[in-house]
């Protein structure tokens, strides 16, 4: 594999925790029309993607973290997953476990967790975000092609020497985010994408997570 693609890849990461600097209009223009090139089935680019930076993103987090602070019911467009089981559920919690060592947040400590998981809908202080909408009619195998499209934007984000962190958390209240956005209620949130430069001293920065062994979750037949 071509050392470029392996570096980029490994760059690649979930940052939480940005510099304010906003990433110039050029540039981001230029990091979407990359991620356009992503592939999807029968080149529908079913992906429908609203950015906000300035005062829209100010607004977006304070009606999130209002919405998320009062507790407000919970309203996604796609039906979270209940819980993950087996090695699914390890992962996860061996995530956690590494993010809140990282920012010092105790496992008995519930108010510095509900802290942790509100910053989620401050974009962990992102300048910007991505809000992927997909149209009324799209289904499973859209979403996978939305998949590749944030694959895609994050690595062009990461080419670029910019940070990102994909967040389901972002589509919680999906209501809420059509309301700011102003777009038609019809479409169907299906997560977020926080970016900007990343910021080094930040303690959630230093975290790093593990990859399971390729034998865990790929079988080769022939």
């Amino acid at each position: 594999m071509d050392e470029m693609l392996t570096a980029l890849l490994a760059r690649r990461r979930s940052v939480r925790g940005f510099m304010p600097a906003d990433v110039p209009a050029d540039q981001m223009r230029r990091i979407f029309s990359n991620a356009q090139l992503a592939p999807s089935n029968c080149n529908v680019q079913p992906w429908i993607v609203h950015i906000v930076s300035g005062g829209k993103a100010a607004e977006m987090r304070q009606a999130l973290e209002g919405a998320a602070t009062d507790r407000s019911e919970v309203r996604p467009d796609f039906e979270l997953t209940e819980g993950y089981a087996g090695i699914y559920r390890s992962r996860q919690i061996d995530a956690a476990k590494a993010l809140f060592a990282a920012t010092g947040v105790g496992r008995e400590d519930p108010q510095a967790r509900r802290a942790s998981f509100i910053r989620n809908f401050r974009f962990f202080d992102a300048p910007h975000a991505a809000f992927i909408f997909l149209p009324p009619w799209a289904g499973w195998r859209e979403a996978a092609d939305v998949g590749m499209y944030a694959q895609t934007l994050m690595l062009a984000l990461s080419a670029e020497g910019l940070a990102s962190c994909a967040q389901g958390a972002l589509s919680h209240h999906a209501d809420v985010v059509k309301r700011v956005l102003g777009v038609d209620e019809e479409l169907r949130l299906l997560f977020g994408i926080a970016f900007g430069f990343e910021d080094p001293d930040h303690p959630a920065n230093q975290t790093r997570t593990d990859r399971a062994p390729i034998a865990e979750n790929h079988c080769f037949h022939g």
